[in-house]
């Protein structure tokens, strides 16, 4: 419908309304685009800025997320938002990778894609939204764009595929959590981009949901084309840029033999060298330097005839390896179709890490190192979405060094998130949950060497590194990179693709994931005629590739270690009775925190009682465990403590047993056979005892103590120990001690002490736990 200036357009996808509307918002745009899906709403805004030199398209994509969309304040410092997150820097992304090949080859104007989410309503995720939304917004633009890009998710929930599932359901704890998370975008004659985690889905089923995706795609590209007829702006006339067919041909002539020689030396640095010194020889005879003293038009044609050459140079170059590979099946470095360069694997590599692997493939090489941490490392998530807290997480690292050149090392870049991402979903089904593993996972890949597929490294390297850590991974995952290079009727589908392959191919397609499954999957293809068929072929080729790189890392490690690293921290469960969670605790924490100094520990302790213990040692946390059992323990007769004396009287000496807990030892009991006239002749507040347990009076709560070592006592049995006593008879001084302290345990009748409480909320240890499947 049409109102006024403001014009919208709807389609129904699996039941929900999806909606385009422009006409309102950002009208000094090229294009301004609402896209709204139930109360998600995302403005998506195109715009063509000046004319550069340069040759490259100069296509930016910016993802703004702004709190206020769900109802939050940030929660930094200045209470404004930074650097987009990774959830924002991963739609970039998206926007991006199918919308770019798309572009005229000839299009130099700055250009800007901006989506910023206007309201979230945590039902409908907001990325496929402004995916659609930037390729609508570049419709109804002035700038070129030829074809309309849709986008949608498929998720499998209770084993069917859900178009556009709820955001609910993509959270790995979710009642109903979906086997998948698919992102696919296309035109409506083909898919351009995948992006999806896995539960080890077989490659059949991910075929049949690329079809269910492709249908809907259709729809959504109908829709923004409907649009663009009521509203589009005429498209921007710009110069194009052709290759002299004449200057390719004398360049084929003289060259041509050299550079095809160049381009099939097998070491990367020394066939781009050699390729480099063939270029320099093709500038210099066919594109010489103006001469000296030359005029300002002399220096212009001479800068634009350099120009030319190096466009046929690039072009001559691009097709004299692409044919070779597509129609002659040769490979520049001399591999088969399906041939994977030499791999190396190496773990333990770090004496001092908890988990370490060296995992190189030909001259790509991976170091990924694992850390554990406690419950309270965990991320703390800050943003749009519904997930709070992660326990795993995958960094992936890509220096300059690792290609031979000398670079910026600043900020983390788009491309690391997006690798570190990609290699993160890859394992992240296979890790367990913290209730079987209760530890914060850090994965860190370094790419020390790169010749392509360093994110599929970083999979096998961080699959390694976990499994020599001793984290119970599930199933080992590894990655593979599969390419394409169509000429005409001819292709090919290569298996573990180099650089060049990557740069000059019509696809990269990344697969992950285990002896069962795929885990992680991501495609871009940048031309329009890849068929199912081609996609199913390279689905079996990756399956096979895979399955060989597993096998090469069960030679080394094949599944994980039994003992984690003696440097990584060590944690021990223990169950208490929930009603005994004070105790534990103490007064304002007094007790906990104790406990924790005493043994360099962490603890922490949830709503039913169970208590995880986090010591530098095992020995520590052994004795840490006897503690906190012996406090919970009631107290009886035979039970032996080294206790702490707390308090002396004129009658005995009170010893603290456990934290809240007290017994008497009498003075006539401080020195076996002997008698003493003050208990400080003996015994003074601090010292520590051993004393075992002679009485225990619940009523009047009344413990009763003799020294272990006291002749009267040694071999006795519980109820020979009920005889002996604990001296000074019924006169004036109590028979035994205090039993649980002012503050300490509850007595056998279950009523809590006055002033011990229960914990305030939001004082307990770790939050919501993330569960695993198998």
């Amino acid at each position: 419908m049409s109102s006024d200036a403001v014009t919208r357009v709807s389609v129904e996808i699996a039941g929900s309304e999806i909606s385009f509307e422009t006409g309102r918002m950002a009208k000094q745009a090229s294009g301004a685009v609402v896209v709204r899906q139930g109360d998600t709403m995302v403005l998506a805004t195109a715009v063509a800025g000046s004319l550069r030199d340069v040759d490259f398209l100069p296509l930016t994509v910016d993802v703004e997320e702004r709190m206020y969309a769900a109802g939050k304040i940030p929660g930094s410092f200045f209470k404004r938002e930074g650097r987009p997150g990774e959830k924002g820097t991963l739609t970039a992304r998206m926007i991006d990778r199918p919308i770019r090949p798309l572009f005229p080859k000839d299009w130099r104007y700055d250009t800007q894609l901006v989506a910023i989410p206007l309201s979230i309503d945590h039902v409908h995720p907001y990325d496929i939204l402004a995916m659609n939304g930037a390729s609508a917004a570049l419709m109804i633009s002035d700038i070129p764009l030829p074809t309309p890009v849709g986008a949608v998710r498929i998720g499998k929930v209770d084993g069917n595929f859900v178009v556009n599932p709820p955001e609910e359901d993509l959270l790995a704890d979710a009642e109903n959590s979906s086997d998948l998370d698919l992102i696919v975008a296309g035109t409506e004659e083909a898919i351009l981009m995948v992006e999806a985690g896995a539960n080890e889905i077989p490659e059949a089923e991910i075929l049949d949901a690329l079809d269910i995706a492709h249908a809907a795609i259709k729809k959504l590209c109908a829709l923004q084309r409907d649009l663009a007829a009521k509203v589009g702006k005429e498209k921007k006339v710009f110069e194009t840029i052709s290759v002299d067919p004449q200057l390719l041909g004398a360049i084929r002539s003289s060259h041509g033999a050299a550079l095809d020689t160049a381009t099939q030396v097998e070491d990367k640095l020394e066939r781009q060298d050699a390729t480099k010194a063939v270029e320099q020889e093709i500038l210099e005879q066919h594109g010489p330097a103006a001469p000296e003293g030359a005029s300002e038009e002399q220096l212009k044609a001479a800068k634009e005839r350099r120009a030319a050459v190096q466009l046929a140079f690039d072009k001559l170059e691009k097709a004299i390896i692409r044919e070779r590979i597509a129609v002659h099946k040769k490979r520049p470095d001399g591999r088969s179709e399906n041939e994977i360069r030499d791999i190396s694997i190496e773990v333990g590599v770090t004496p001092r890490t908890h988990g370490s692997a060296l995992f190189t493939r030909g001259q790509t090489q991976a170091l990924s190192v694992a850390a554990l941490g406690t419950l309270k490392e965990e991320m703390r998530l800050d943003t749009l979405g519904l997930e709070t807290k992660k326990y795993y997480w995958h960094h992936y690292n890509f220096p300059p060094f690792s290609v031979g050149e000398a670079g910026r090392m600043g900020g983390v870049k788009r491309r690391d998130i997006g690798h570190g991402a990609l290699a993160e979903r890859a394992l992240a089904p296979m890790v367990p949950s913290i209730e079987d593993f209760p530890y914060t996972i850090r994965v860190v890949s370094d790419i020390l060497e790169s010749n392509g597929s360093s994110s599929m490294a970083s999979v096998c390297g961080s699959s390694l590194s976990l499994m020599d850590a001793g984290v119970p991974i599930k199933r080992p995952v590894a990655g593979i990179a599969m390419g394409l290079i169509k000429e005409g009727d001819d292709y090919i589908v290569l298996t573990d693709i180099a650089g060049v392959e990557d740069h000059l191919g019509d696809m990269d397609f990344k697969v992950a994931g285990t002896e069962r499954g795929i885990t992680a999957l991501q495609m871009d293809i940048k031309i329009t005629g890849v068929t199912f068929e081609i996609l199913r072929d390279a689905l079996a080729q990756a399956k096979e590739a895979r399955t060989f790189i597993l096998g090469k890392m069960a030679d080394v490690i094949g599944t994980p270690r039994e003992q984690l690293s003696q440097f990584a921290p060590r944690i021990q469960t223990i169950q208490i009775d929930p009603s005994q969670i004070g105790l534990l605790i103490g007064k304002g924490g007094e007790t906990i925190r104790g406990l924790a100094d005493e043994f360099e520990s962490q603890i922490d302790v949830n709503d039913d009682g169970q208590v995880l213990i986090y010591s530098a040692n095992g020995e520590l946390g052994d004795a840490l465990v006897e503690r906190i059992r012996m406090m919970m323990k009631e107290v009886e007769v035979g039970d032996e403590y080294l206790g702490k004396v707390v308090k002396t009287t004129t009658f005995g000496a009170f010893i603290e047993l456990a934290k809240g807990t007290d017994g008497l030892l009498h003075i006539s009991n401080v020195s076996p056979g002997q008698r003493v006239e003050s208990v400080e002749d003996v015994l003074n507040k601090g010292d520590e005892v051993n004393v075992r347990v002679v009485e225990v009076d619940r009523e009047r709560g009344r413990i009763g103590l003799r020294l272990t070592e006291d002749p009267d006592i040694a071999g006795k049995s519980v109820e020979e120990l009920a005889g002996v006593g604990t001296g000074g008879g019924s006169g004036s001084r109590p028979p035994g001690g205090r039993g649980p302290r002012e503050g300490g345990r509850s007595s056998s009748n279950g009523r809590e002490r006055p002033d011990r409480g229960r914990r305030r909320e939001g004082e307990r240890g770790s939050g919501r736990p993330r569960h695993g499947r198998d």
